[in-house]
């Protein structure tokens, strides 16, 4: 099994119907791998605690038409 590591993302997000959007996406994914979601808003930061990899992430993310960057991984 994989490691379970922080994922750091830039995302677009203009109001809480934009963050509830990339929450709502990466909730469902709970079952395949994602175990905690923190979104911020005021940072345009989300950071996902998660087994997948980042690209896995990143393209869930895209999915709500978000711009999306990926920063980092601890």
């Amino acid at each position: 099994m994989s490691d379970i590591k922080v994922l750091e993302f830039k995302v677009t997000m203009t109001c809480e119907g934009c963050s509830g959007a990339v929450n709502k996406v990466l909730g469902k994914m709970k079952d395949k791998g994602v175990e905690d979601i923190e979104i911020s808003l005021k940072d345009q930061r989300v950071k996902v605690t998660t087994s997948l990899p980042p690209n896995e992430i990143l393209e869930a993310i895209k999915k709500t038409g978000k711009e999306v960057e990926f920063i980092s991984s601890n």
